[in-house]
């Protein structure tokens, strides 16, 4: 039972509604929380249950639903080897989130791909650009509604080596 995990009972004790759901599959955890306790959970997360590797962050475009997006973030302890899944929902209308830079520096990569390719902003990133295609490009290719075939605009001419 997720219910009984210890980092769910810590985070439900101490950020009450901003735990949304709880859910468990194949073993590993998953909190759906506020978007706008991220960074607070994370860093609860980090400095008092020892989660100090942020593995990866990324979203989930679920186009036609409120909210559309969804932020992803896996977290792990590597003292006792203990993963945690995190989501936070992100409206359409609203599409900021606060960063994790200040908790985890490989956040500020992970950050400036979601910002890229789903056009999601991070409150407070040092440094938010594109980072895998060029500054001048139009839209976020994986969200649901881009385009197959690119956006109506001429071929990228710049170097590809």
């Amino acid at each position: 039972m997720p219910e009984n995990h210890h980092a769910v009972i810590r985070l439900k004790k101490r950020f009450g509604d901003s735990i949304l759901a709880v859910g468990e599959f194949r073993g590993e955890v998953t909190l759906m929380v506020a978007k706008e306790d991220i960074a607070g959970i994370c860093a609860f997360l980090k400095g008092d249950m020892g989660y100090d590797f942020l593995t990866d962050i990324t979203a989930v475009d679920y186009l036609g639903e409120e909210p559309r997006f969804v932020m992803v973030y896996h977290l792990c302890n590597l003292s006792c080897r203990e993963r945690l899944r995190l989501k936070a929902p992100v409206d359409e209308s609203d599409p900021f989130i606060d960063s994790l830079v200040p908790l985890w520096k490989t956040a500020n990569w992970l950050e400036r791909e979601v910002f890229d390719l789903f056009g999601i902003t991070f409150n407070n990133h040092p440094d938010l650009r594109r980072i895998l295609l060029p500054k001048e490009w139009t839209g976020h290719p994986l969200r649901k509604d881009y385009p197959l075939q690119g956006p109506d605009r001429e071929p990228y001419k710049g170097r590809l080596a």
